[in-house]
């Protein structure tokens, strides 16, 4: 099954490379403009800063237009938004994309793709990364009575192979036990597909990347299974550029850098804007957004390539390799940050040994409010909510053993004593509760109860 659909993928790419021919991305026309085309997916929202934030803030048409009054040149930017990495990695091989953003396991599937068809790309920056991998969650239905991994055996689990989220899941399994290849049904599949599917009954869980696992879960469609920053393996998604483009047209390609870290500082200091704007440009809930992208976020947006997550994106080769995704893949030779080293001149360094910025207890959103409230425990978050609950649009806490943040309503929450711990999953909660004898999960309208009583 691997083989063929490795196969499949290669054939598609060639035969876009073939019916393409050599033309595409960042020629110019008999008029003398030059069209430089971006990939991005606009709904896995922690690309935002190099494709649906970067775009709507027009931060990169205001820099290609300042390099154009300066070098008599006009240039043009054609944005195509996707649900996935596959196509943008077949049509940049296709020499049809210039510059494309994705996650880290199609990162390494568009640098072999690349090399196979003699169109090499490279990684130029990254744009959102969690350094425990909590950016990917295994989900079942609000209903099912999987309480964890190794009730899988046998069960249908739809993923999108070759993504993040199917790495996330293979090692997932591994760690619980399960061959991933015998142990479980894998059902290939988008993920609106696969979040139907586990809707209508026909798949048992669900493992996907940002924002899926969030948006089913914040709409009472989900619940998480697993999360993926048990794992401690970082994931990220990042910035590739068609080499021959690059050495091209090298000041483009720093336009772009010197755009999105503009659209990185704007993210930062205006992160519930950010979060309004994306849900606007995407359809999904502004809370959902905020979840990943906002300042406690799951998601750390820092576009410099650190060595922590190209040492996890070497990790990852060899999971694609034993899925027959991609043969050796050379990452220090995909990894290029010459480009970025020029934009941020003398402060890369200082950049790049910075880590995310230190997490809190969560933080409330007050409806009609264009900020957001931030709490140094959980219980305060509870406390809050617990007396303002009419004004609440909705409520986050971080996971009491990974840090991952979660809708404080979705959480399973654990009372031992006067403490009240949060968990993304149950199984983390019923841990917790065997580690310390008296402790109980409750239910969130029982842990507000028991915040408001402490106060």
């Amino acid at each position: 099954m691997r083989s063929k659909a490795f196969g499949a993928l290669a054939g598609a790419a060639l035969l876009v490379t073939l019916t393409a021919g050599c033309g595409g991305g960042a020629s110019a026309d008999d008029s003398g403009t030059v069209t430089v085309t971006v990939g991005y997916q606009s709904r896995t929202i922690n690309t935002v800063t190099a494709g649906t934030l970067l775009r709507s803030l027009g931060y990169f048409e205001e820099e290609l237009r300042s390099r154009g009054e300066r070098d008599g040149v006009t240039y043009k930017v054609k944005w195509q938004d996707y649900a996935t990495g596959a196509p943008i990695t077949a049509q940049m091989t296709a020499g049809k994309i210039d510059i494309g953003s994705m996650g880290d396991f199609p990162l390494l599937i568009n640098a072999a793709r690349g090399t196979q068809l003699n169109r090499p790309t490279r990684l130029v920056s990254v744009t959102g990364y969690n350094l425990a991998g909590g950016l990917n969650t295994v989900v079942t239905a609000p209903d099912s009575k999987l309480d964890s991994l190794t009730g899988l055996r046998g069960k249908k689990v739809s993923t999108s192979v070759g993504s993040a989220a199917d790495g996330t899941l293979v090692r997932a399994l591994q760690q619980a036990g399960l061959d991933p290849e015998k142990d479980i049904r894998k059902l290939n599949q988008q993920p609106a597909v696969g979040a139907s599917a586990l809707q209508a009954g026909s798949a048992d869980a669900l493992s996907q990347f940002v924002a899926w696992p969030g948006l089913l879960a914040f709409q009472g469609r989900a619940k998480a299974l697993y999360d993926g920053a048990e794992l401690n393996l970082p994931t990220f998604h990042g910035v590739t550029v068609r080499q021959d483009f690059a050495k091209k047209r090298p000041p483009v390609v720093e336009d772009f850098l010197r755009a999105q870290g503009r659209a990185t500082e704007y993210l930062h200091a205006h992160p519930v804007a950010a979060s309004e704007s994306v849900a606007k440009a995407t359809g999904l809930p502004a809370e959902v957004v905020h979840l990943y992208n906002g300042a406690q976020g799951i998601a750390t947006f820092d576009t410099t390539l650190k060595p922590a997550l190209i040492a996890a994106l070497k990790k990852d080769v060899p999971v694609l390799r034993s899925a027959e995704l991609v043969g050796d893949v050379d990452v220090d030779a995909f990894v290029d940050d010459s480009y970025l080293r020029r934009v941020y001149g003398s402060g890369y360094a200082k950049a790049l040994a910075a880590g995310p910025p230190a997490r809190r207890g969560g933080e409330v959103w007050l409806k009609a409010e264009d900020t957001t409230t931030a709490f140094a425990t959980p219980a305060e978050v509870l406390r809050y909510v617990a007396t303002h609950r009419d004004a609440v649009r909705t409520a986050y806490v971080p996971d009491a053993s990974t840090g991952t943040l979660w809708f404080a309503d979705r959480a399973v929450w654990v009372s031992d004593g006067d403490a009240l711990r949060p968990y993304v999953t149950g199984s983390a909660a019923r841990a917790d509760v065997k580690a310390h004898p008296g402790a109980r999960t409750v239910p969130y309208a029982t842990a507000l109860a028991l915040a408001r009583g402490a106060s």
